[in-house]
């Protein structure tokens, strides 16, 4: 098994007096779940289009479980599932033809009864699909990615548009499929999807990257503050400081003792705002 299954260098794609991305550079480890973040315009759709071999690169080296997107012959495209932000109309088709009429086109295609049952769809298998609500469209988008067992999963987006708790049980969906030996890359603006769910984690901004590394790394170099609150005798108290752990040690024994110190340490999402507003910033 190839140790990457995306390997891009230097990939850049212009449009006219545009440059969308700019040498970006990118490893995506085999069995990983891989997030692309960014801002709007920061080039994720583009580079994920040219991953996926939807779109042309103007220059770069790109390789996707060991071919060439650009050139990629049609059993290639059978080792992908792809979940768009609307995977087409289907007017007048229910949902169970829809996801067995998808499961033709692989050569070793999930149970479309399995995969409804996964997405939670199993009681709306009979509804047309102009008539589902958008929560229930974008359950059958995810369902369209997986029926085909794919060696590599694109997830756009995966849970807009979905209540806290279904989103939690799409997680849960996507670490299994991800535990059965499927790599996964994931764009999302929910930061909170990303860290439950990615183990490395690629920032871009105008185009290039401004930073990856695993999830707990990014940002790191900005130096953003703990919080420490902890409560004495004489009253509660609450300090920001970038060496929290040294900070804590300095306390009272007391203090750890009573059990009202807490550390909340930066989150991934802080990182990250702090991240593109200090490359925003620096451009």
């Amino acid at each position: 098994m190839e140790e990457s299954a995306v390997r891009a260098r230097g990939v850049a794609k212009r449009y006219r007096a545009k440059e969308a991305l700019r040498g970006v550079d990118l490893t995506v480890p085999t069995g990983s779940v891989f997030a692309v973040l960014g801002p709007n315009g920061a080039g994720k759709t583009t580079l994920i289009e040219i991953l996926e071999g939807l779109r042309s690169r103007t220059s770069g080296s790109v390789d996707v479980l060991g071919v060439d997107p650009g050139t990629a012959p049609r059993r290639w495209r059978d080792r992908l599932g792809v979940v768009l932000q609307g995977n087409g109309d289907h007017r007048g088709w229910t949902v169970a033809t829809v996801v067995s009429e998808f499961a033709r086109y692989y050569s070793q295609p999930r149970d479309p009864g399995e995969v409804l049952c996964d997405v939670g769809l199993e009681e709306h298998s009979r509804a047309r699909v102009e008539k589902l609500s958008g929560g229930l469209r974008r359950r059958l988008d995810i369902a369209l990615g997986i029926i085909g067992r794919p060696e590599l999963l694109f997830l756009d987006e995966p849970t807009t548009g979905f209540d806290p708790e279904i989103r939690r049980s799409f997680w849960k969906l996507i670490g299994r499929i991800n535990a059965e030996g499927a790599t996964v890359i994931l764009t999302s603006h929910y930061l909170d999807e990303v860290e439950a769910l990615a183990d490395h984690v690629v920032v871009l901004t105008e185009g290039t990257v401004a930073a990856s590394g695993k999830p707990d790394d990014i940002g790191l170099a900005l130096h953003l503050p703990s919080r420490v609150t902890w409560r004495q005798a004489d009253g509660d108290y609450s300090v920001e400081t970038d060496r929290p752990d040294e900070f804590v040690k300095s306390l009272p024994d007391g203090v750890i003792a009573d059990g009202s110190l807490s550390v909340r340490r930066p989150s991934l999402e802080d990182r990250y705002l702090a991240l593109i507003g200090a490359t925003d910033v620096n451009q």
